[in-house]
């Protein structure tokens, strides 16, 4: 019987050839849409770690109540960075945004002192940032504090937008791929169903008949993963040469995270797909081979 599965391998070589292949151009687009939501996911947090808040102070708050302030503002939970910027400061980022100047027209600038800070992200929304704002206009000789709110309300609303549109496509993707897949192993079995029921006619218990091909199975799977990350990496490494600036979003703990994903999802499938396919012809009749 050690024979007959022996020789069952050698003459389905071909067609294992072309699942491992078909599978593993299935995991590439598992893998490429994987890659493109964690640089997405990694995209969002960038945009929102550069929301800043301004404190504006009034005129007549000491540089000593200031630094206390600051100290303050950089201890919250919510706080990445704080810096303080003086009245010349804010008048050269002024200047620097293109805004026309005001000398010959007031005596003083009329621009204040503020503290300045940078968000963590998940602290970036309307329901966070109004109690932020809240919180710090109860501080005496605080003026003003500010945020860009339509930046904060277009990022959540563009947010919840992309993952309801993501969670469809991962739902339509994850049932494609287990069809296709399945199915791919299916064809690759069709050629072994005569195989397999002479093994049972000759008295070869289904373990036996199974063991040999579910082991290919996670070795063609394994593989299949392995070609699909191989030519991932190759993907990630030209799209950073072509744009260098996506580089920023690396994150090798995610793609890892990935990547041992594909390796789990080549071979589950690959070995149910099989499995099922090995009981469904030890379940057929031979007439029904035909």
């Amino acid at each position: 019987m050690n024979e007959i599965s022996k020789s069952s391998m050698r003459r389905s070589k071909p067609s294992y050839f072309f699942s491992i292949l078909g599978v593993a151009s299935l995991l590439i687009l598992i893998g490429v849409f994987g890659w493109l939501v964690i640089n997405g996911s990694k995209l969002e947090r960038y945009f929102r770690s550069n929301v800043q808040v301004q404190v504006y102070l009034k005129d007549d708050m000491s540089a000593e109540d200031a630094d206390k302030l600051l100290e303050a503002i950089k201890a919250k939970p919510y706080t990445v960075s704080a810096v303080p910027i003086s009245k010349a400061e804010a008048k050269k980022k002024y200047m620097e945004e293109g805004n026309e100047s005001w000398e010959g027209v007031l005596d003083e600038n009329p621009l204040k002192r503020s503290v300045d800070f940078n968000l963590k992200p998940e602290y970036v929304n309307k329901d966070s940032l109004n109690i932020i704002v809240e919180e710090l206009s109860q501080v005496a000789n605080v003026d003003d504090v500010k945020y860009p709110r339509d930046v904060v309300v277009n990022l959540e609303d563009t947010v919840k937008k992309v993952g309801w549109v993501l969670l469809g496509i991962v739902a339509l993707l994850g049932a494609l791929v287990l069809i296709l897949i399945d199915n791919t192993i299916k064809l690759a079995m069709f050629s072994n169903r005569f195989l397999i029921k002479t093994m049972q006619m000759v008295g070869a218990t289904r373990w036996f008949i199974s063991k040999p091909f579910d082991i290919k199975a996670v070795v063609n799977g394994l593989i299949s993963a392995l070609i699909a990350i191989a030519v991932l990496v190759l993907l990630i490494i030209g799209v950073e040469s072509w744009l260098p600036a996506i580089k920023v979003l690396r994150d090798f703990t995610l793609l890892g995270i990935l990547f041992v994903g594909i390796i789990v999802i080549g071979i589950v499938i690959t070995f149910i797909s099989t499995h099922r396919s090995v009981t469904k012809y030890l379940k057929m009749k031979l007439d029904d081979l035909y």
